[in-house]
């Protein structure tokens, strides 16, 4: 009798295993087509258009967060930066490992050392969240979305204040 509920202990936790990794690297995850990819201005004008091709993106049916993209663009770094709103604090999310164009901790890297820069792609794509888009000087770039202040404070349980906009009214994007 022991042998059989430690078989069936193995079992369902193996079957949960599964599961879990089932859900968390495919279940919510879909390719998206036809994403069009903008930059905010300096100075805070409505983001625009800025040559991107090649555009490969997912997202995550269950999360706001669970955008990711790679692209190739013939605008560089240094004319983006001139441009566009540049941000400084942006850190890559890991997608789905067969997501494979979009390597989170070489593209983190990359920020870090100066060798890409990140820019503001849209501010509340979905309420409290934020596209950013990375380019690196070979014209590969990367897209994915993080929590901005109101994000933060909506989602953590502090009252977001005057400057976010009204969570009843808003209507995003994505």
């Amino acid at each position: 009798m022991g042998k059989f509920v430690v078989m069936l202990l193995l079992g369902t936790a193996l079957a949960a295993g599964v599961g879990i990794w089932y859900t968390n690297h495919s279940a919510y995850w879909a390719p998206m087509e036809n994403v069009t990819l903008q930059a905010t201005p300096v100075g805070g004008a409505a983001p625009e258009p800025f040559g991107v091709s090649d555009v490969t993106a997912i997202r995550s049916a269950s999360s706001p967060l669970g955008f990711r993209a790679c692209f190739t663009t013939t605008s560089s770094p240094a004319f983006m930066s001139e441009r566009f709103e540049v941000l400084e604090d942006a850190a890559p999310t890991v997608p789905p490992s067969w997501f494979d164009c979009f390597d989170a901790p070489a593209i983190g890297e990359a920020l870090a050392s100066g060798g890409a820069l990140a820019f503001l792609g849209q501010e509340n794509i979905a309420y409290g969240v934020n596209r950013v888009i990375a380019v690196l000087p070979d014209g590969r770039g990367f897209a994915w979305h993080e929590l901005n202040n109101c994000g933060k404070k909506a989602y953590d349980g502090s009252p977001v204040g005057d400057a976010c906009p009204d969570r009843a009214t808003f209507k995003g994007d994505f």
